[in-house]
């Protein structure tokens, strides 16, 4: 009989495990023959096991310095040499980690590297070391990324000043006054790399958690009939969506309140077990004289473990509905453990949301 039980899915931090530490050994070893693999690998392996990925990814940085000729400049030279040989994206962060650490006496080769490191994975966590020290000249040396041709550079100038970027701390500054971000922005909202306007998109709605007029004004001004710069007006405003805030609906057309009949809405199975998921179910019908645009979201309050929910607003469907006309809407939903949340036994309530207004409410329970 097979064993169908599935293999636990391998933790992030395991980007940095041995066989990685042996790989960046043995390519900076093949391009600096002096390099001192053995003192690496014992700094880089020491108490791994009990490291973050955040701490491996610095030991790693800390080690290519006690082992590399120590003088900054020729240490980049090597480094720029391993980038396109290290065979993981998010390993190479490491060489944006290292400019970091060390290279805040030599700002123009830092952010030369910065800017070609970025391209084998990602200089947004390092950037950010930089605007802390000096970020009007950080700045300005990212609005210059913002034009250029290859797309993870201009990826960088958004993403590495997002003020509440993941896994980062935050840029306070930013976060009190987000206007000297705006010549990067404004470059790059229309961008033709859907790479490029994710991050653009992100930096926005980061923005609008502190800042919604200033997002929505500056949204106004862009030009939305180019499909680019509307995709990242959709996604930047998706927060304040969420929240069913009129003036973010209005841009879409659906800051009016919803001319509609709930003649249904549903949720099957009324009771499960963990691991089971529902289905939810509406049945709307238009009470309008006019054809109008609705936002269609749903609202889950998850109960917590303290007996307490803590809502959760979902995107359903964005529609166009005719007078008197009606339409029906399913959708299924796993209520299942992931690493962001953890369900607890007991009933959960689901709302309708609809242009921002709740206009129905079902519920399930949850067994243990």
């Amino acid at each position: 009989m097979t064993d169908t039980t599935a293999e636990p899915a391998p933790l992030l931090k395991e980007i940095f495990n041995r066989e990685r530490l042996n790989h960046f050994a043995r390519e900076t070893a093949a391009i600096y023959p002096a390099f001192d693999g053995e003192r690496f690998l014992a700094l880089t392996s020491r108490g791994l096991d009990d490291l973050s990925i955040m701490q491996r990814l610095r030991q790693i940085a800390v080690s290519f310095h006690a082992t590399l000729p120590g003088d900054f400049e020729k240490n980049i030279e090597i480094l720029w040499a391993l980038a396109s040989r290290i065979n993981h994206g998010f390993a190479s962060i490491t060489l944006p980690e290292y400019v970091a650490l060390y290279g805040h006496d030599h700002f123009d080769l830092s952010m030369k590297a910065l800017a070609y490191f970025t391209r084998f994975g990602s200089s947004e966590f390092a950037i950010r070391q930089f605007l802390l020290q000096d970020m009007p000249r950080t700045l300005a040396a990212m609005q210059s990324w913002s034009t250029d041709e290859n797309d993870h550079v201009r990826r960088l100038s958004s993403e590495g000043c997002r003020p509440r970027l993941p896994w980062s701390f935050q840029l306070k500054k930013l976060i009190a006054d987000p206007s000297p971000v705006a010549p990067i922005l404004e470059n790059l909202k229309s961008d033709p790399s859907l790479y490029v306007r994710k991050s653009v998109a992100n930096h926005l709605n980061d923005i609008t958690k502190d800042h919604p007029d200033w997002v929505l004004e500056k949204l106004s001004d862009w030009d939305q009939t180019n499909i680019h710069t509307a995709w990242i007006t959709k996604q930047a405003l998706r927060t304040l969506i969420k929240k069913g805030d009129t003036r973010a609906l209005h841009v879409f057309g659906a800051g009016h309140k919803a001319e509609v009949n709930v003649e249904t809405f549903s949720i099957t199975p009324s009771s499960l077990k963990l691991g089971g998921a529902v289905e939810i179910t509406a049945k709307l019908t238009s009470t309008g004289s006019a054809p109008q645009k609705l936002v269609i979201d749903y609202a889950v309050h998850y109960v917590k473990k303290t007996g307490g929910t803590s809502k959760k607003v979902f995107k359903w469907k964005e529609l166009m509905l005719e007078p008197h006309a009606n339409t029906e809407l399913t959708i299924t939903r796993p209520i299942r453990n992931f690493t962001t949340r953890v369900h607890y036994p007991g009933r959960h309530v689901v709302e309708l949301i609809l242009n921002g207004e709740a206009l129905g409410e079902a519920a399930f329970d949850l067994r243990t």
